[in-house]
């Protein structure tokens, strides 16, 4: 049985969705970038999600949101929906386009987890030896400069989307915001820690590159790539996949994550025990989604209003 999930509204994650088998079907190119862009774009705005940063490789999706009105579960499957059934079309794939696993969900607690998650994600396809620098990715990206001030922009595929249906707009725009933590004087500030960050993590991309005897490819390659190849690097399977994170050196903040965690599990563990025992008023903890969706469960608000 997994794990409950704590969704509260305010939240801001790393998301990461797997393409199927590593098939390069998000391969970049102009009609998967404008998919991507507009069926982030619409969904977004449908479910008030605050898209901090982007990355789109040709074998997963990086996101880092925040969740303001805690309905993150509703937007994932939204998102990803629309863009698996424009990429089937694009593609002309008939199977699954998503891996069976779930989306990779963590939430980042400290505003030192979202400065090196969100550089994480610009570092992504350097890491990956497509690219020496991050701003030569010619997928769907978001630029250091970019951030808390950018906007994306995309006309409405012709891939699927019916355009006599009111809610797919002819044009879609996505304005980058900044992270909760972040206010708008310290902006500036909090973009030249993200850069510092991403210069480390390209720097030690590159010497893992020298040690392993390899070369960079380049954006053309990946650009000219079939999308019905599959990547062959090593990839770690079962690796555990994290609830939060709080960035290096932040021992403290992990300790009181790793408590709260527990916390809600257990609170959440001890109400569904009575809740299958037939009390239908049993309290579920603040953050309960899926019993209070789909079940109609009691959740203790009076500790998010506190």
């Amino acid at each position: 049985m997994s794990q409950p999930r704590q969704i509260a509204p305010g939240a801001t994650y790393l998301l990461t969705r797997r393409v199927m088998r590593r098939h390069f079907l998000l391969r970049p190119d102009a009609a998967i970038n404008q998919l991507l862009v507009y069926a982030l774009a619409v969904s977004a705005r449908r479910f008030g999600i605050e898209v901090h940063a982007l990355c789109a490789m040709s074998t997963h999706l990086h996101l880092v949101v925040t969740d303001v009105q805690g309905v993150l579960p509703r937007f994932l499957q939204f998102y990803h929906r629309l863009v698996a059934l424009g990429t089937k079309v694009l593609r002309q794939w008939e199977g699954p386009v998503w891996d069976h696993e779930a989306t990779s969900v963590v939430q980042l607690v400290t505003q030192a987890a979202v400065v090196e998650k969100i550089a994480y994600v610009l570092a992504n396809p350097v890491a990956a030896g497509l690219v020496r620098r991050a701003s030569e990715w010619p997928g769907v990206k978001v630029d250091v400069d970019d951030l808390g001030r950018g906007v994306l922009h995309a006309l409405r595929p012709s891939a699927y989307l019916n355009p006599k249906n009111p809610q797919w707009v002819e044009q879609a725009t996505l304005s980058l915001a900044l992270p909760p933590t972040i206010e708008q004087e310290n902006a500036e500030a909090f973009r030249l820690q993200v850069a510092a960050e991403l210069e480390r993590q390209e720097a030690q991309a590159h010497a893992e590159v020298e040690q392993r005897g390899r070369r960079f490819s380049d954006a053309e390659r990946a650009s000219e790539i079939s999308p019905y190849e599959r990547a062959t690097s090593f990839e770690e399977l079962g690796a555990r996949n994290p609830t939060f994170a709080v960035g290096r050196n932040q021992g403290d903040a992990w300790r009181t994550a790793t408590a709260a965690v527990r916390a809600f599990r257990v609170s959440y563990r001890t109400a569904l025990q009575q809740w299958c025992a037939g009390v239908r008023d049993a309290i579920f903890p603040v953050g309960t989604w899926w019993m209070r969706t789909f079940h109609g469960a009691r959740v203790n608000d009076a500790t998010l209003a506190a």
